[in-house]
């Protein structure tokens, strides 16, 4: 499917303005539902509840527009079944999510969904032969891909603890897959990037700091698998495997810090990774004596670095390549003792 830039360009803003206009109108829904994070617990940092259902307006955002522009340029099929394969999982968790943003639920069955979600993903990608990066072996390709989308959804969620933190980080990972997308002549994979990149820009309006509205679980477990998949079928212009893998770690490099440094500091602390806590990437920069707003900043700075080595990688001969992706995991390592090293909470 040929995409021109002005369509790309209508797509995006498309996404923006819809969400943008749909967020306040949750908003308003859920207030009048009561359907708010309340400040109840001691991981909370905000001091009014604020309400929910911003995720609501993300999904709505990303499935019209994206099917809205299919009936109105007369895709083939084939083009529908590949956006199904892409929202389908990611709106099933969605559901999930805002199941727990109502009423809360535990873990567990939040883990068994994510479980059941890598697991729809995987044969669909087996049953399309549209595995971007197979590794040879069908097993490990269906278990690689489980891991990733119960570690995406898992991350995303985790990272959803800040004023338009998560919400602009995404936004710029979803900008540079459309670029790495259209780099290969991934259309489909780029259309699909740049909605969701334009779907949580417009949810940025109302949630950055001081946040009028959150995601929520719906939100962040809908980004989640969406994330995860568009990832999977990405195929980077590398010279190997590992600067492939590599390409796509780094597309998602800081909501990953963030999840691996909360995880390890609460497991070095005795408790559980699922238990809520004030051990986040935004939590140490604030302690540091930084604003909600600059940490934000921050946050997003460090997800374009990252960003920008992945398009470096595709621009590299081999041996520069290897020296890139080894340079960019020392730095990663580097950025996860450093913020290991603030206080806890």
């Amino acid at each position: 499917m040929i995409i021109s830039q002005p369509q790309y360009f209508l797509l995006f803003v498309s996404s923006y303005a819809l969400v943008g206009f749909l967020t306040p109108l949750m908003r308003k829904l859920a207030i009048s539902k009561e359907i708010l994070d309340r400040p109840n617990s001691a991981h909370k940092s905000h001091i009014e509840p604020i309400p929910y259902l911003g995720g609501v307006a993300i999904i709505l955002g990303v499935i019209l527009v994206t099917y809205i522009s299919l009936l109105f340029s007369r895709s083939p099929l084939s083009n529908f079944w590949l956006v199904t394969s892409l929202i389908a999982p990611a709106l099933a968790m969605g559901m999930i999510g805002l199941w727990d943003d109502i009423k809360t639920l535990p873990p567990f069955p939040r883990f068994i969904g994510q479980t059941i979600t890598g697991i729809i993903v995987s044969v669909i990608l087996i049953f399309s032969n549209s595995f971007a990066n197979p590794t040879g072996a069908t097993f490990l390709d269906v278990i690689v891909t489980i891991f990733w989308v119960v570690g995406i959804c898992n991350s995303i969620n985790f990272f959803d603890n800040l004023d338009g933190g998560a919400a602009g980080s995404v936004a710029v990972s979803t900008i540079t897959l459309t670029y790495l997308s259209l780099s290969n002549g991934q259309s489909s994979i780029a259309a699909m990037s740049l909605v969701v990149a334009g779907a949580t820009l417009g949810f940025l309006i109302w949630n950055r700091s001081p946040a009028r509205i959150y995601m929520g679980d719906a939100g962040a477990l809908f980004l989640g698998v969406l994330l995860a998949t568009l990832t999977i079928r990405l195929e980077p212009e590398t010279n190997s495997l590992i600067s492939s893998f590599a390409t796509i770690l780094l597309l998602l490099a800081v909501p990953i810090l963030d999840t691996s440094v909360a995880v390890f500091s609460r497991l070095r602390r005795r408790i559980s990774p699922f238990q809520g806590g004030k051990d986040h990437l935004s939590h140490r920069l604030i302690r540091a004596g930084l604003s909600r707003k600059i940490s934000a900043a921050i946050l997003w700075l460090l997800s374009a670095f990252f960003c920008l080595i992945a398009i470096m990688l595709s621009h590299l001969n081999p041996i520069l390549e290897v020296r890139i992706v080894v340079i960019s995991v020392l730095i990663w390592l580097l950025l996860f003792v450093g913020f290991m090293k603030r206080p806890d909470f």
